[in-house]
């Protein structure tokens, strides 16, 4: 099913695995589909990975926190296509980045902002350049922001990711409320743990290593509150993202969507 035919679709932080699910599904919905991101290898492989499964795909090198770059890219891609329909944003950080330390005993206040910089700023960028162009040639497409379930979790040593989380959230509502008069859809993707990920796999590495406990144990405590006893797979992720950015994912507008297969910790 082509839910995205002829739509044209930009791809922030691609070489992230979040993001390549969600640019591998845009593909095969039928969009035409920039990767980009910092490390262009990992965009050109995931492009060329795109092509030969029988997709559009072209890549870039775009820093997601250079909002010369992020306008220079959309610029050329407006030239080339004359339209922008859907803008997704894959940041994240690593476990190194996310804080993992008290309050009391955070270095500076930089690195309490650290998170909120990357991840808020980033999202900021992209989004407010992605919305100037869809304006100017009215192609009233859709913005997908990422989250995370941490915005509504009450987890100690990760104040600056929370915090992070959270003003995502809220600079989607905002800017859904700002753009919509000109056709133009904010939504918000809130994944929880895709074990699959290197990313959450390192996490809980990382932290058992600190709290001197089992993997196991903590992969265990996460999903005891899984209310259907199974997680979400990156496919799903992706899938879901493609679904949003469809015209009939404009119910979602403003909202944060789970995909999370349903958590009782999480409201």
């Amino acid at each position: 099913m082509e839910n995205l035919k002829h739509k044209v679709a930009v791809v922030f932080a691609a070489s992230g695995e979040i993001a390549g699910a969600v640019a591998r599904s845009f593909s095969r919905h039928g969009a035409k589909v920039y990767v980009t991101a910092r490390n262009p290898d990992a965009v050109k492989a995931l492009a060329q990975e795109i092509k030969a499964n029988g997709g559009n795909a072209e890549s870039a090198r775009v820093d997601a926190l250079n909002e010369s770059e992020i306008d220079y890219f959309l610029k050329k891609v407006i030239a080339d296509n004359g339209r922008l329909d859907v803008v997704f944003n894959g940041i994240g950080v690593d476990y190194h980045e996310m804080g993992g330390r008290p309050l009391t005993t955070v270095g500076t206040f930089e690195q309490f902002m650290a998170p909120m910089e990357k991840i808020c700023g980033s999202q900021f960028l992209t989004s407010r350049v992605a919305a100037k162009y869809m304006m100017q040639t009215q192609s009233e497409g859709t913005i997908l922001l990422l989250t995370a379930a941490l915005s509504r979790s009450k987890l100690p040593n990760l104040a600056g990711i929370t915090a992070a989380s959270a003003a995502v959230e809220g600079l989607t509502r905002v800017m859904a409320a700002e753009w919509g008069g000109d056709g133009i859809k904010v939504i918000c993707i809130c994944p929880g743990a895709i074990m699959e990920t290197k990313r959450i796999s390192g996490w809980i590495d990382a932290a058992a290593q600190q709290y001197g406990v089992p993997s196991e144990q903590l992969i265990a405590q996460y999903k005891a509150f899984d209310i259907l006893k199974t997680s979400p797979t990156l496919k799903q992720v992706g899938e879901t993202a493609a679904f949003l950015a469809s015209e009939t994912g404009a119910v979602f507008n403003s909202h944060i969507v789970d995909v999370d297969c349903g958590k009782l910790n999480i409201l």
